[in-house]
């Protein structure tokens, strides 16, 4: 029987000796790990388990023989400028000690900077996210940071928070005992012992690669994006730079003067996101789960690995993304959405229906040469249809692949405009304007994708704010920038009229129905009134065709103020179904 050889070998540590190889720059991050993702209750978890003497898991690390590729955690100049172990696994874990033990703040996944700021209560030994009570409470200590990075003693902590308490609260000497225990094991916690498994530098790139990859596919703790991203950092750590670098340019707006940037007023996109878009466009795959396995090589039908046929898969990967990041492309699709009638995030209600539509953007620019002009309305269209229609709420990936599936092939731009229209087409029927879409609008959510094309309807159709020579459309400019938000969310029938009646359900108030859009001194000025009374003072002072023109662009029943509010909700929800029909129509 031949002994079981394998590719890595179990080291102990200490928590004290973990933070010191970070200190140094001996061990640190390959670029096949993901941004710090961990909310502040995650670290307080991790924190308590170990006060606890719970186990916290074992260490990925590999033998770094590699000359780069590494990133440090913390910042400075270190010892080590190139780690001799990379954390495979156990990124978040570390980072989130480092940062706390050395007081460092972290970037997450949106590139900002925060501090994580733990609380410890000495009396019974409870963590906390810290908060502005526990801030101000003598109890708590609220940020354990201070212990270690002060660089005093466990004996002068405890002695100094015992006399700040002592001044605040009387403690008995069995609570003063308890409260210094409980601080000295706190204190400890840099004995925390740790285990490490260290695979062998021999170990390649692409094998450590599928060995994170596998580590992190059970409990589902990644999705098939971070697989591929994965696998980007290993064979194209360029691309991957390129997509984080196009985020974080995202969400930031410009100076002025300074050079062209992805940032708009509708997403703030992460890589994963943007990397199905160049899947969509590159392998006209909606599904990411076979992505993986081709750009590693894999033929789907032999089950064989080549490493040209990774390289040709790459190659097609690296030509979509560079059209993806096409900073030309990228606002030339989000005009394509203002053109629709949405103006901004706040009228998003689904991101994998932009993500989508700037794939089939790009397919009908790049691929079927659909003159821009032309493809500036269908991309409209197709965007307020999905949005509509929820058409990538459920089961997306399967959506889209079946979409892909429909214009895969097609070169030219006559027959992929008329795939497109045909999909549209086949959703909205008369039916589905007459009866799906009025049954859609009986809802009291503020996020409905129905209230969205009903207020992108509005844009579409140059509608008047309600009781205003004003455009609904330039009064939600994104880059209207004001102290309070011009436009405001009026109750047509005010909640506090109908709690007078005796209705107290708000599912029934807060109708999408019962809102129209005004200026903010108009709504003040209504108040509590009934339609029946605020309507006959504010109508002498509109002009009868603009007051026409207002209520039909508002699906304001005729004489509404009179109806009853049952009656009221089941005439307008016909009738805003009729503007959102007129709205998309009109692209």
């Amino acid at each position: 029987m031949s002994d079981l050889k394998t590719c890595f070998k179990r080291v102990d540590y200490d928590l004290a000796g973990l933070l010191h190889y970070l200190d140094i720059g001996d061990i640190g991050l390959p670029d096949i790990q993901r941004p710090f993702v961990w909310k502040n209750a995650k670290v307080r978890d991790l924190f308590d388990s170990m006060y606890r003497g719970f186990p916290v898991g074992y260490l990925l690390f590999w033998e770094n023989a590699q000359p780069n590729g590494a990133k440090q955690i913390g910042v400075g100049a270190k010892q080590h400028p190139v780690s001799s172990r990379l954390i495979v696994d156990g990124q978040q874990r570390l980072t989130s000690l480092y940062a706390v033990f050395r007081g460092k703040r972290v970037l997450d996944e949106n590139y900002s900077e925060r501090q994580i700021e733990i609380a410890f209560r000495p009396r019974d030994g409870r963590f906390e996210v810290a908060d502005a009570a526990i801030r101000k409470d003598p109890e708590w200590i609220a940020n354990i940071s201070v212990l270690w990075a002060s660089g005093k003693s466990s004996y002068q902590m405890v002695k100094g928070f015992l006399t700040g308490l002592r001044a605040k609260v009387s403690l008995t000497e069995e609570e003063e005992e308890q409260i210094s225990h409980n601080l000295d094991r706190l204190f400890d916690l840099q004995k925390y012992p740790f285990t490490a498994l260290e695979i062998a530098s021999s170990v390649d790139e692409e094998q450590v690669a599928d060995i994170f990859v596998r580590i992190n596919s059970e409990g589902v703790k990644l999705n098939q994006a971070d697989f591929i991203l994965t696998l980007l950092s290993v064979f194209w750590d360029e691309g991957r730079a390129a997509l984080e670098n196009f985020c974080r340019s995202s969400r930031q707006p410009p100076a002025s003067g300074s050079v062209p940037s992805p940032f708009n007023h509708f997403i703030e996109p992460d890589p994963d996101q943007l990397l199905r878009v160049s899947v969509a466009l590159g392998f006209e795959r909606g599904r990411l789960k076979s992505v993986y396995q081709v750009l590693r090589g894999k033929d789907l039908e032999t089950g064989a690995f080549s490493p040209e046929r990774r390289d040709q898969q790459f190659a097609v990967l690296k030509e979509a993304q560079a059209q993806v990041l096409d900073l030309k492309h990228w606002h030339q699709f989000l005009s394509a959405l203002i053109g629709a009638g949405y103006r901004s995030g706040e009228m998003i209600s689904s991101q994998n229906a932009l993500l989508y539509a700037y794939a089939f953007y790009l397919i009908g620019r790049i691929r079927c040469e659909v003159p821009e002009y032309k493809l500036q309305k269908l991309i409209g269209r197709w965007f307020f249809f999905a949005s509509l229609t929820g058409r990538y709420t459920s089961s997306p990936e399967t959506v889209m692949d079946g979409d892909l599936n429909r214009v895969r092939g097609i070169g030219e731009a006559q027959p992929f405009v008329a795939v497109l229209e045909e999909l549209m087409a086949s959703a909205l029927t008369n039916d589905f304007w007459t009866i799906t879409l009025p049954a859609a609008l009986e809802s009291s959510s503020a996020r409905n994708p129905e209230l969205f094309a009903y207020v992108a309807a509005q844009n579409r159709l140059a509608a008047p704010v309600l009781f205003s020579h004003k455009k609904v459309s330039d009064l939600i400019d994104p880059a209207l920038k004001t102290k309070k938000k011009p436009l405001e969310r009026h109750h047509l029938f005010p909640r506090a009229w109908q709690e007078a009646q005796g209705e107290t359900d708000l599912k029934i108030i807060n109708q999408m129905a019962n809102f129209a859009l005004l200026e903010w001194p108009e709504n003040i000025g209504i108040s509590d009134d009934p339609p029946s009374v605020y309507v006959p003072k504010i109508r002498p002072r509109i002009k009868p065709d603009d007051w026409q023109r207002m209520h039909e662009l508002h699906a304001l029943p005729e004489h509404w103020e009179s109806l009853g509010y049952s009656d009221f909700l089941v005439a307008r929800r016909r009738l805003m179904a009729g503007i959102i029909r007129r709205g998309f129509e009109s692209l």
